[in-house]
């Protein structure tokens, strides 16, 4: 299994390389030359078998020869451990035809630890085989850099450095980043938004020097094996519906696209989905985008559901690679556009093809907060203000094929939000109830490149 850049003009790599490297070195993101399908006997086989399990014989195929089958069956076993809860990704009914996925139950209480989890131990594994060390710097709109920091903490052959927009994530989510005391994590509180944060990390990449100098390793939705681990509970969900007898959608909720990605790639290997469903909040550039064709940027607006604030969402670059037929050149123009003139527009036929697969919706934050009462009334589910999006917006595309709604937070990580609109304040659990009271560490630095690289290079390990 070979990787290949969105780009067209970095070098072509190893599933294990890709996943070390992150950022493809012409800037652009790495995908697979091919996308290995999986027949309906072997989507079918998938029922009743453990997470676990299911994620080995979904994820070996793009692995290829960088772990062995000893190596990656482990490392799924070590990832999944923690979770809270045995399905790993349990489904809950909301309504007829209408089912939620909560991806919650990791240790920071979000999806992103079903890819996080699992890239920790990967890259301990290849690391500790090479006797290299690397500097991991990540950009987070809230629950990335906490799942990062919980994976990477206390590793002896990674620095992990997390920036997050000072200000602009809720007070659960910060701590969850600047409470652990371990050496080698570092919070960094940006003065500015995300979109700041995610081009500030881009830089680094694209600074060969620096990068080079520090061993720089990227764990953001940038990084293949992030979307790789998150396609199989499109899997699993799907088979528990009845899949691939049955087609199913799924709505989700989307800044980065990186999640809503993965199930793309799920349909690219033979899972039926219907419909992917794009849900975003008031920062609704992807709406925007698949509706009139123009990916414009404009201001980021501060909501209920931070980890959505987003106005450049990087895997979508990866949707686009293949919508132009995989011309990196016509890829690379586009993004060219975007970082000189603040947007661009999708050709028709690239917009089709979006179209094909793809539909979309939004929800204000009346609407957001209204969603989160409704289903506490309907149904006892609460939900954090990301997944009300989700809801709120699968609601307009329900039809006669189930729609999987993924619920991406644990509520307690929003509980101000929750309490306005159900006036519950919906409570930590136990293992994390002292949350509160634990000491902080984290440095607040200026939206500066040169800065920010001199910060790293002094606080990383030698």
């Amino acid at each position: 299994m070979r990787y290949i850049s969105t780009r067209g003009q970095a070098p072509v790599l190893s599933f294990e390389d890709a996943m070390l490297t992150g950022l493809a070195r012409d800037g652009g993101l790495y995908v697979p030359e091919t996308i290995p399908a999986m027949d309906p006997s072997e989507i079918a086989a998938l029922a009743g078998l453990s997470y676990e399990e299911a994620a080995f014989r979904i994820m070996r195929p793009f692995v290829g020869g960088s772990f062995t089958d000893t190596e990656f069956r482990e490392a799924i076993a070590r990832a999944y451990a923690g979770f809270g809860h045995a399905a790993r990704a349990p489904l809950v009914q909301l309504a007829p035809n209408h089912f939620l996925l909560e991806l919650f139950h990791g240790p920071t209480l979000a999806f992103k630890d079903f890819a996080m989890q699992l890239i920790g131990q990967l890259f301990q594994v290849a690391l500790e085989r090479r006797g290299e060390r690397v500097t991991i710097v990540g950009a987070t709109s809230g629950d990335t850099g906490s799942a990062a920091i919980e994976a990477f903490r206390g590793l002896d052959a990674v620095d992990v450095f997390i920036l997050f927009p000072h200000g602009r994530v809720s007070e659960v989510q910060r701590r969850q980043m600047t409470t652990p005391a371990e050496a080698n994590v570092h919070a960094l509180a940006l003065d500015g938004d995300f979109d700041d944060c995610q081009a500030r990390l881009k830089d680094m990449f694209n600074d060969f020097a620096f990068r080079d100098a520090v061993g720089l390793a990227g764990v953001n939705s940038i990084n293949w094996a992030r979307v790789l681990a998150q396609v199989v509970y499109y899997f699993t969900s799907a088979v528990a519906l009845g899949a691939p007898y049955r087609a199913v959608s799924f709505t989700v909720p989307t800044g980065n696209f990186g999640d809503i990605f993965a199930g793309y790639i799920a349909r690219r290997m033979g899972l039926p989905v219907e419909r992917l469903v794009i849900a975003t909040n008031q920062n609704d550039i992807l709406h925007r985008a698949l509706t009139s064709g123009g990916y414009v940027t404009s201001g980021v607006a501060p909501s209920i559901s931070p980890s959505m604030d987003i106005q450049v969402s990087s895997n979508f670059e990866r949707a686009l690679f293949d919508a132009y037929g995989r011309d990196g050149a016509a890829v690379a123009q586009l993004m060219d556009e975007l970082k000189g003139a603040g947007g661009f527009a999708i050709s028709q036929g690239a917009l089709e093809s979006l179209r094909e697969t793809f539909a979309s919706g939004r929800a204000s934050e009346a609407e957001t907060s209204a969603e989160i009462a409704r289903t506490f009334a309907d149904t006892g589910e609460v939900l954090c203000p990301h997944s009300a999006v989700g809801v709120h917006v699968a609601r307009q595309h329900l039809g006669k094929t189930p729609m999987i709604t993924l619920s991406t937070a644990h509520p307690a990580k929003f509980p101000d939000a929750v309490e306005a609109a159900t006036g519950l304040r919906p409570p930590l659990p136990n293992r994390m109830a002292d949350l509160y009271e634990r000491p902080e560490r984290v440095t607040r630095v200026a939206n500066d490149l040169g800065q920010l690289e001199t910060l790293i290079s002094e606080r990383r390990a030698i």
